[in-house]
């Protein structure tokens, strides 16, 4: 926090109290108003449910202005690095700031590259988890091993450590990722290739069957590369929220990305891409037209949810999701998939940007609303869909915990509460109850 932040105090008058609050000017977005005394000075506290109000912390991460539509990863628009960087590239922006140089990445690529072997040991993992158990829950136990297997980088405050879990995690995530899925279609679990890009390995990994080559056309490694650099970090969402709670209590990094693919698995969350596929399957099986469909939802009818428009944070349109949207043309192309879904969604799309009904309630498409049409496309089944995103939330998880870690004023996360329940009962014997 610099001087040159802070503005004049706010008064907050509490009876005939009057309570001085520090403002913080931010770089863009939202001013801040410190309540930090409200509760020594006044003995209140602040109801704010789901912290739609409050700032738990100050960042220099990423930036979004949902009016607007705007996505920034450390200064640098989102169609910017979309259309020009690589996974990795954001990676390396997002945990130092700056983007690399062509010497450094060339480092830190093959760094990553070096460490995406599994060893034999830690591979029996996904023999012992059930073949039917959820993807979710075995990412999110196969990260939490990892503070098992390498005990050298498990100190916050060392920050060698801190470095070499970070590449560690970026490494190992595609092959574990990879494994789950191999292991659920009853395939045998492949090795990493030294020299092959991060996407390419952990494509041919998933899908390459024995004996086979796995090939495919450019444009599905740079759909997967772009699918990955979108969601590579989106603020003080509810997982990232989650890693930098769990790590407030210097947990490892291992066990607070755990805790964000916990929270990431839940549906409102990370599931809303399946969502969109059900929906679009139930207008094709239910044979409704797009605009059939949308009046059913503008008159609430039971059991009826439009999917994959509308964001908590965008009150415009998701700037990912018109990137999402050209890729999906570039791969359903080149990988020569006709897919009726997609021509579902384009004309529901086009329904909504239409309609003042939607348009009034900033129900734009976002950013999952044709992801699940692409994986699907790629070969993924939607079991799938949460693991790739938690594959490309990853370095926004480690960035944002290495941030938390490396603040002074950051504090163990400890909120408050308004309690309502029932107060000085008195105890009474189990034979007295009635």
């Amino acid at each position: 926090m610099t001087e040159q932040a802070k503005l004049p105090v706010a008064q907050l008058r509490v009876g005939d109290q009057e309570l001085d609050l520090e403002t913080m000017a931010a770089t863009a977005g939202n001013t801040g108003l410190s309540i930090a005394p409200l509760l020594k000075q006044t003995g209140l506290v602040a109801l704010d449910p789901g912290f739609l109000n409050t700032a738990s912390c100050t960042s220099q991460i990423t930036y979004i202005d949902g009016d607007a539509g705007v996505l920034l990863y450390r200064g640098y628009p989102i169609e910017q690095l979309a259309a020009h960087s690589t996974f990795l590239e954001v990676t390396w922006l997002l945990l130092r700031g700056e983007l690399p140089t062509a010497a450094e990445l060339e480092a830190f690529e093959a760094r990553v590259d070096k460490h995406m072997y599994l060893s034999d040991d830690f591979r029996q993992i996904f023999s012992v988890m059930p073949r039917r158990a959820h993807p979710m829950a075995t990412l999110g136990a196969a990260i939490n091993m990892m503070a098992g297997y390498y005990p050298e980088s498990l100190d916050p405050k060392d920050p060698s450590a801190v470095s070499l879990a970070t590449v560690l995690l970026l490494a190992k995530m595609p092959t574990i990722v990879s494994y789950i899925y191999r292991r659920a279609a009853g395939n045998a679990l492949l090795y990493p290739k030294h020299g092959q890009s991060y996407v390419e390995n952990f494509a041919r990994m998933t899908f390459q069957l024995p004996g086979e080559k796995f090939e495919v056309p450019p444009a599905f490694y740079r759909a997967l590369d772009t699918l990955l650099i979108l969601h590579a970090d989106h603020e003080q969402n509810c997982s990232t929220s989650t890693v930098r709670l769990v790590g407030s209590a210097r947990a490892n990094i291992y066990m607070s990305v755990s805790a964000g693919v916990s929270a990431l698995s839940g549906p409102l969350h990370g599931g809303a891409n399946e969502a969109v596929l059900n929906m679009l399957a139930y207008i094709r099986d239910h044979d409704l037209t797009p605009k059939e469909f949308m009046e059913k939802v503008k008159a609430k009818q039971d059991g009826i949810r439009l999917m994959g428009f509308g964001h908590r944070v965008y009150k415009n349109y998701d700037p990912r999701a018109a990137i999402v949207k050209q890729q999906c043309d570039a791969v359903l192309d080149a990988l020569g998939v006709k897919d009726e879904l997609l021509a579902i969604a384009r004309d529901l799309e086009e329904v909504a940007l239409s309609d003042d009904y939607f348009i009034s309630r900033k129900l734009y498409p976002n950013v999952d609303f044709y992801t699940g049409i692409i994986y699907r496309a790629m070969g993924f089944p939607p079991s799938m869909f949460t693991p790739l995103f938690a594959l490309g939330r990853l370095p926004g998880w480690m960035a944002q915990w290495r941030e938390m870690v490396t603040d002074p004023t950051a504090k163990i996360g400890r909120p408050r509460q308004i309690y309502m329940g029932e107060t000085g009962r008195d105890y009474v014997p189990l034979e007295q109850r009635g």
